[in-house]
């Protein structure tokens, strides 16, 4: 008979510590997703007030992991302007997770390399997004470089900048290693300084120095390692669901919420260190042309830029 009250004694603590963890999570889960909408009420009142023209377009993306394991997105920054329905691609990158291994690299495409576009002959890679959306520049990777791309995030560069100012109030510490005053919204001035959204926005996209291009593809990598590492830490993950409340109404995905809360948590609970970097074309693997109606190309050695790539991937 003892045994028998024991037992239920023993069944009613167990069933109140399983009631306490649920009302625990169904919190938990209820103030995540509050921080969420305000995060999405928030960027959509701003939407609403400058009639920022955010592409809704809704794209076919035929992706998948790569043959590595790995989970591959294809990110994009448009430089459309308001009224214009098509446009290249202003950034290409690739963000690589390998849940596996516990690894995050970044690979950055330049957009006047000179590859074959499936269907439309050689171009501009940038042009792929005109001609055909994600999906085109998609096939167009995996044509010329065997690798698969699992999702893609087209992001409006006024995401950017309202990221930016959510997650750093004071900003980005950064050093800018030279005056950036040509073709950018805000001028910036050299030496190491806070950046807020606007700022950090004119040091991603300045490209007009004796570079060009080469630069403004470092101070990308350079910019998004300086964001991960002060944004990283285990503190941060409380804030993670207004943060991605705050871009989502800037970006086009075919990730859902889950998706990217799920990647965003282990790459901020983890002591990942540096995210690895790696660029399209590689030094020496290419060489500059001209081509008549494409201009200025960057004309790759394929095969050694391919073999390159796949090391990074498996290294």
């Amino acid at each position: 008979m003892r045994y028998e009250k024991h037992k239920k004694r023993k069944k009613r603590k167990s069933a109140s510590i399983v009631m306490v963890l649920l009302v625990l999570f169904g919190a938990t889960a209820g103030y995540a997703y509050y921080q969420y909408k305000q995060g999405v009420n928030q960027s959509l009142e701003k939407i609403n007030n400058q009639e920022n023209n955010v592409n809704e377009e809704v794209y076919t993306f035929e992706g998948k992991k790569d043959q590595y394991g790995a989970t591959n997105i294809l990110l994009l920054g448009s430089d459309a302007r308001a009224g214009e329905k098509a446009s290249r691609a202003d950034t290409i990158m690739i963000a690589h997770y390998n849940e596996d291994q516990g690894t995050y690299k970044l690979t950055s495409i330049m957009r006047d390399i000179y590859v074959n576009i499936p269907g439309e002959g050689k171009h501009k890679i940038n042009s792929a997004f005109m001609r055909g959306g994600p999906e085109l520049i998609r096939k167009t990777i995996k044509e010329n470089f065997d690798i698969d791309l699992q999702y893609y995030a087209i992001v409006d560069f006024e995401g950017f900048v309202q990221l930016i100012d959510e997650a750093f109030p004071n900003g980005v510490e950064i050093n800018v290693e030279k005056k950036m005053s040509a073709y950018v919204e805000v001028p910036l001035e050299p030496g190491l300084q806070r950046l807020n959204g606007e700022q950090m926005l004119s040091f991603v996209r300045f490209r007009h120095d004796a570079i060009g291009d080469f630069g403004r593809v470092q101070r990308q990598q350079q910019a998004l390692q300086a964001i991960s590492d002060q944004l990283s830490g285990i503190q941060t993950i409380p804030k993670l669901p207004k943060l991605i409340g705050v871009v989502t109404p800037y970006i086009n995905s075919n990730m859902d919420t889950g998706d990217i809360l799920f990647m965003a948590k282990d790459f901020f609970a983890k002591d990942r260190g540096d995210i690895q970097t790696f660029r399209i074309p590689i030094e020496n693997g290419y060489e500059d042309a001209r081509i008549k109606g494409e201009g200025s190309v960057l004309d790759l050695d394929l095969e050694m830029n391919k073999e390159a790539f796949h090391q990074f991937l498996t290294q």
